[in-house]
């Protein structure tokens, strides 16, 4: 497959792309060069429509699935896309054959030869996608970390492939901060994910605190529930606090991007703590000035360790 010149998104992408705006913290913030913020932007494509797809959030008209080469009919298939994905990603490793349909993946391209990229981390969320086709509870915490590993830990390694610091100290202290991240959105989603017909609250974990999925559907949180949420929410701020070391291991803007990853799941633990861990009305959010103040607190924590 020959080099190809990044795509220009059609509006199906800039509808993927411009949900960047909606995280928990900036995907690609100014700060950075020009050169890892158009990385971390077409990575960014890549796992949000992968998600999308997973979560059946596509959108509207089925462009994603004419591009994917699934027939409209079957356009809300997210098994059938998940693989047509899969095979359509396999074509951005690929040395020769046809260049991939999509222009998203057509766009990471780019990206994946100028950083040397892997397929792996990429295959990971698309795994994790499928697995929310088939797997809507989990027993243990364990089998949540489990699913974490494929869910979060890849878009951490991939931050760290494209800025070149990859390191196995600073991939595990990375893993620690991702899955962190992917359990407070968890707590913060409960009732969205409810929704959805998904619980990634442990079941064994909601046995012992007497929690049923009937609690998780009131309006509010009982004793019961926010004392699990307590819970959970300890063990990611004890992952965070494993991760934290990741941000004072590297310098510069880099450095100010890690702290804002550890500062926005600190944040939103706060968030969390301040609603009295009743998460069920609705996702607590951390306010601008929390942020700020977690980011300072993180920085200089680094520059301690540092």
């Amino acid at each position: 497959m020959t080099a190809t010149p990044r795509a220009r998104p059609d509006s199906s992408s800039r509808t993927t792309l411009d949900k960047a705006a909606d995280e928990n913290f900036p995907v690609a913030p100014f700060f950075l060069p020009r050169a890892w913020r158009d990385d971390l932007m077409a990575v960014y494509g890549f796992a949000r429509l992968v998600d999308d797809i997973g979560d059946g959030d596509l959108a509207p008209g089925g462009a994603d699935a004419r591009h994917l080469g699934v027939e409209l009919a079957r356009a809300d298939d997210r098994v059938a896309l998940l693989d047509a994905f899969e095979a359509d990603l396999r074509r951005v490793f690929a040395t020769e054959g046809p260049e991939p349909r999509h222009p998203l993946l057509r766009g990471l391209i780019p990206t994946v030869r100028r950083r040397s990229l892997t397929p792996e981390p990429f295959l990971g969320l698309v795994a994790a996608n499928r697995q929310d086709q088939l797997v809507r509870r989990y027993e243990t915490y364990d089998d949540l970390l489990a699913y974490c590993e494929l869910s979060a830990n890849p878009v951490g390694r991939l931050v760290l492939g494209i800025t070149g610091t990859a390191t196995p100290e600073r991939i595990r202290r990375s893993d620690a901060v991702c899955t962190a991240l992917q359990i407070v959105e968890h707590l913060q989603d409960v009732t969205e994910d409810l929704g959805r017909d998904r619980v990634y609250l442990p079941a064994e974990d909601m046995k012992r605190f007497r929690v049923t999925e009937a609690d998780l559907s009131a309006p509010t949180g009982n004793a019961s529930v926010r004392t699990l949420i307590a819970y959970e929410a300890e063990r990611a701020r004890l992952l965070l606090a494993e991760g934290a070391p990741l941000v004072g291991s590297v310098h510069g803007r880099l450095r100010l991007l890690l702290a804002g990853f550890v500062a926005g799941g600190r944040a939103a633990l706060v968030s969390i703590a301040a609603a009295g861990h009743d998460v069920l009305p609705g996702p607590p959010k951390p306010t601008k000035p929390r942020l700020l103040r977690e980011v300072g607190a993180v920085l200089r924590s680094a520059h301690r360790e540092g």
